[in-house]
């Protein structure tokens, strides 16, 4: 349904179902007047709050998928509208919908926007999520970018990854939180060739599982170690604790359907705030673990 103004010096209206929900912009880039505003555009974040904001937002847009609020397929609302209406950075936005996306709640399409996954559409294979891990046991958790760069890795890791020595690839260096304190120290590494454009900017505002996924790339395998280890300063330091504190030592590789190897993760976890638990019945063995 389109309305034109009587007025024919006047600018068209265009009022399509299209853009009465999104409130985007419309032909020839004019822009269009919202006949509703949407729902989470009404929400408000709390700066007296212990929660980061981008969790608040998490657990916001996680409320409305989960009480049918927004549909699947719906298209959320665009960066600059939620920090207008939310009165926060685009960096935070970002932040909390590369969260959402890690968990799979939704998907970002290149020029379209963002919208609300089909879990029954997730792609088949392993997916890790720390968000998702953290957030199940009721806690928050969070990332702080150490480092990024591009390297060429040592011998040994090249033989874990079975990639030729000289080859680049991403190294990026993360702390991850629980509750606003530091649990892990994870270091990854992956082929600068299977996605040669990132930059620090995405790995901090973006799920790079995500953005793998997008050209190709998916997780379908994967392999993992834990060892028991003592921490040196710098490791000690990072992780708020003292140098000579038993650590896990977590060692991940992750392949491809047709298995290639695409990432190798090595992490040190405390283990005085975690513990590994094995349950082991007729139909096989699970593991989980559980942060004090």
């Amino acid at each position: 349904m389109a309305a034109v103004l009587p007025d024919r010096g006047a600018a068209q209206l265009l009022c399509s179902t299209d853009y009465l929900c999104a409130g985007r912009t419309g032909p020839r880039g004019k822009d269009v007047v919202a006949m509703a505003q949407h729902h989470i555009l009404d929400s408000k974040l709390s700066l007296d709050s212990d929660i980061p904001l981008y969790t608040q937002l998490v657990g916001i847009i996680k409320h409305h998928i989960s009480s049918g609020a927004l549909q699947i397929g719906e298209l959320l609302p665009s960066e600059s509208e939620l920090c207008r209406a939310l009165d926060i950075s685009r960096n935070t936005v970002r932040q909390a919908i590369g969260e959402l996306e890690d968990e799979g709640l939704v998907v970002r399409k290149r020029g379209k926007g963002t919208f609300v996954a089909d879990p029954n559409t997730n792609h088949r294979g392993v997916r890790y999520s720390f968000t998702t891990e953290v957030s199940s046991m009721g806690k928050f958790p969070s990332s702080t970018l150490v480092d990024f760069g591009v390297v060429r890795p040592d011998a040994a890791i090249c033989k874990k990854m079975g990639l030729q020595e000289g080859t680049s690839v991403y190294c990026f260096t993360r702390v991850r939180n629980v509750d606003g304190k530091p649990l892990i120290l994870e270091t990854s590494y992956y082929p600068q060739y299977i996605y040669p454009n990132l930059t620090r900017d995405m790995v901090q505002t973006h799920s790079f599982y995500s953005l793998l996924y997008h050209v190709g790339i998916t997780p379908f395998s994967a392999e993992e170690s834990y060892e028991a280890v003592v921490l040196d300063g710098p490791q000690a330091q990072l992780l708020g604790t003292k140098e000579g504190a038993c650590a896990f030592y977590h060692q991940r590789r992750t392949r491809t359907e047709d298995g290639r190897i695409y990432e190798y993760t090595r992490s040190y976890i405390r283990s005085d705030r975690v513990k590994l638990n094995v349950h082991m019945q007729k139909s096989g063995v699970t593991f989980a673990r559980s942060i004090d």
